[in-house]
């Protein structure tokens, strides 16, 4: 999942958006400064309304749910016991008490993949390696045309991280040969400020060494020997290092098959029943900061207020440190579905897909039962119109359903800035494939082991519409999952300005040509039109999800 990646990367250069407050996402456009959702004037409207306890699914890289701010708001399976290795509720997953996770098995969990060009390219490379397109049959064409295409983006990018992993060795070798240079100029003087002034600035390499260190020192890092400012040089490029090492490693590498720990048969894409139940997994940083957003516990005096107030979170452990599988997406979906699931947030994606057929029968089923998808735009700044971006809501041809799905929502990344940046550099975009955009720049939620951050990206965007689908759903039962979708589209905030078009530093576009309705979701305008819209959700939907949301806040309250 390629913007998973880019939005923890993205961490390195939280510090410059500090000048955004941590809950600029929630403030009220009309009232400050701040172009957020309106959360607390949506609230104060709500405030003699009493709502019901809608279940949240969060389908991502898993969920720390044993948070101190989102503890409070974990969903509790109510038919499963815990930890008695049966399946107490029939529903094919055994002890699945806060969820399940699909990319696990018997002995343990996959953290790092590959992504799915490479999966494709592996397939088929064995038959069409050495082919001669013109005796391919028509069919055989069309697949030889992709394998083409993913043999073109697996070679470009293996020589890209190449090259990218040369250079930086290149440039850790000289800070360290500075390093050296810097420790011979010194001698037993210590490494401040006032030593540094006094070096002789004329020698390139010590000037070098000079500038760094007084940097360090200026970031707060503390100094106190060579070896220190070593470790630092170090440190500051290991994480790039990783990340290009781990395309060489893992997401180009065409012999890496991380379905022999998952242990199910990849080639089955019916097969539903396999994976384990830990549904926080290696690293849960990206799916806790998503849940944050959406359900962290609000107004406890603890860490931040998540946009929900009557949520639980269901943690589907589903996205890899590379591409999420088709298979597993398509699981994911119908495990949020038949466990109570009303809304499902899914902050991934990808530019090929295995399988769309399976992803669209579980977004059928999903429409079918009522449930809303949220779905990140993605991050590669990329008209979503013209390029592909799975999984999406349109269905391959020959769907007798319809074209597309009618309770999906597709979401772009707004900035904390304004006038002509109002557009996250970042968010993918689209006319007639994205239907609005929400805060997604800067946004401070929650991390692992009681932290918390800024982080950006589509992935942030979408959890704050699923979270204002979710007010909607709570204080207004009635309403369908289409009528919410229409509800959240037809209140957004216009913005009439011109603004630079995501990736590019001077081409502007008006803000309303990159999306479907033009502007940003304001969920005190929803609640709004919410008060005044009859519901057209089913009886027996709403009794089915209310029960089983029942049962599951009395059970999160029991334990907590």
């Amino acid at each position: 999942m390629k913007q998973l990646l880019s939005v923890v990367l993205l961490l390195i250069g939280t510090q410059i958006f500090a000048q955004a407050p941590e809950n600029w996402f929630h403030q009220n456009p009309t009232s400050s400064e701040w172009f957020g959702v309106a959360t607390e004037d949506a609230y104060a409207k709500l405030e003699n309304k009493k709502p019901e306890t809608v279940v949240v699914a969060v389908i991502d890289s898993g969920v720390d749910i044993e948070h101190e701010d989102l503890a409070d708001n974990v969903w509790y399976n109510p038919g499963e016991i815990a930890g008695n290795g049966i399946d107490d509720d029939g529903n094919g997953y055994i002890d699945d008490v806060n969820g399940w996770n699909f990319i696990g098995g018997k002995d343990g969990n996959v953290n790092d993949d590959t992504y799915e060009v490479t999966r494709i390219y592996g397939a088929k490379k064995y038959k069409y390696e050495n082919a001669v397109r013109s005796n391919l049959s028509k069919d055989e064409k069309k697949e030889y045309d992709l394998f083409k295409r993913t043999e073109e983006e697996i070679l470009s990018q293996l020589e890209k991280a190449k090259e990218r992993l040369a250079t930086i060795s290149e440039n850790e070798n000289r800070m360290l040969g500075a390093i050296d240079a810097l420790e011979l100029a010194i001698g037993d003087n210590p490494i401040n400020a006032e030593t540094l002034e006094g070096l002789d600035s004329s020698d390139e390499k010590l000037n070098m060494a000079k500038e760094m260190a007084m940097s360090f020192i200026g970031g707060g890092n503390e100094i106190e020997s060579i070896a220190d400012a070593r470790e630092l040089v170090k440190g500051e490029l290991a994480g790039a290092k990783n990340y290009y090492q781990g395309k060489l490693d893992y997401a180009y590498n065409t012999e890496f098959n991380t379905r022999t720990i998952v242990g199910d048969n990849y080639n089955d894409s019916s097969e539903r029943y396999y994976g384990n139940n830990d549904v926080e997994g290696p690293d849960a940083l990206h799916g806790t900061h998503v849940a944050g957003i959406i359900g962290a516990v609000r107004n406890n005096g603890v860490g931040m207020n998540g946009v929900a107030n009557n949520v639980k979170i269901m943690s589907v452990r589903t996205v890899p440190n590379g591409d999420e599988r088709d298979k597993d997406v398509a699981n994911a979906i119908r495990y949020a579905v038949d466990n109570g699931a009303s809304i499902i947030n899914m902050s991934f994606g990808k530019g090929f897909s295995w399988d769309k057929k399976v992803v669209d029968d579980a977004v059928k089923h999903a429409a079918k039962n009522d449930v809303l998808l949220v779905h990140a735009a993605g991050n590669s700044s990329q008209d979503n119109d013209n390029t592909d971006n799975f999984p999406n809501d349109t269905f391959e041809k020959g769907s007798m359903f319809c074209k597309g799905s009618p309770t999906w929502m597709e979401i772009g990344a707004l900035n904390f800035a304004q006038g002509d940046k109002f557009s996250a550099p970042f968010s993918n975009y689209g006319k007639t494939e994205v239907d609005l955009f929400a805060p997604g720049m800067s946004i401070y939620a929650t991390l692992p082991d009681n932290e918390y951050a800024n982080l950006q990206g589509t992935s942030m965007a979408a959890p704050v519409v699923a979270g204002c689908a979710a007010i909607l759903r709570s204080y207004y039962p009635e309403l369908s999952a289409k009528q919410v979708k229409e509800i959240l589209e037809t209140s957004v905030t216009p913005i009439s300005e011109n603004v630079l078009q995501p990736g590019s530093k001077d081409k502007k576009v008006p803000f309303s040509s990159l999306s479907v309705t033009g502007g940003v979701v304001n969920v005190s305008k929803a609640v709004d039109l919410a008060k005044t819209t009859k519901g057209k959700r089913k009886k027996k939907i709403r009794k089915k999800m209310s029960a089983v949301s029942s049962q599951a806040m009395k059970a999160g309250n029991s334990r907590a």
